[in-house]
């Protein structure tokens, strides 16, 4: 068997120490806190930027959050139990009014952008597995505001599931706005206000 020489066998631990250590430092917290940096920064990026129009940069937005976000588990979790009573097809097209009705209401805040910064406060692991990383947006005119990010591993990634803007969660209050529709009209009624609302940019509840 051949013998590793001094240097290669110093080498080779020094490689095995190092990849060990990697292996180490990625904690599912670490991991869901590297999503949300990442994700925050190609944000803030997209807003700071200066060549960009309102729309331009809503489109950029849209692709970085698309990538960050599981958005059928999104689209689950906000219709919860009636999620089943639709048809796949009913299914698909909810997800693309939801979608549409998402860009269009959080999509405005683009013009308002005043060199807000994102800060990683913490984190903690949830039931099921889950995260929340939690976050605070520094505004440099206004008071601070509490973000934390719920995420999923999901096919072997995390991706966020969930938002909560100072205590109030996105899937959480378009969960009630939706359960008042179903329980008048169904739940294929949901598709059919998102579809007018959509038409004419307006938000479920103006």
């Amino acid at each position: 068997m051949m013998r590793l020489s001094r240097r290669t066998a110093v080498a080779f631990a020094a490689g095995v120490t190092l990849l060990a250590a990697a292996a180490m430092a990625a904690t599912p917290g670490e991991e869901a806190r590297q999503l949300v940096r990442s994700t925050a920064d190609d944000v803030i990026a997209v807003l700071a930027e200066k060549g960009l129009n309102p729309e331009q940069k809503r489109e950029k937005i849209t692709v970085i959050v698309e990538k960050s976000f599981d958005f059928m588990t999104l689209c689950k979790l906000v219709m919860a139990r009636h999620w089943a009573k639709l048809t796949p097809e009913q299914q698909q097209q909810f997800a693309v009014e939801f979608k549409q009705h998402l860009t269009i209401t959080y999509g405005k805040n683009v013009e308002n952008y005043r060199n807000e910064k994102v800060v990683i406060t913490g984190d903690r692991e949830e039931a099921r597995g889950d995260w929340t990383v939690k976050s605070i947006i520094e505004r440099p005119t206004a008071e601070n505001v509490k973000v934390d990010y719920r995420l999923r591993r999901i096919d072997g990634q995390w991706r966020m599931i969930d938002m909560i803007v100072e205590n109030v969660s996105l899937v959480a209050n378009f969960r009630s706005q939706f359960q008042d529709i179903i329980t008048k009209s169904g739940p294929a009624k949901v598709i059919d206000l998102l579809r007018e609302k959509n038409a004419k940019a307006e938000p479920l509840k103006s």
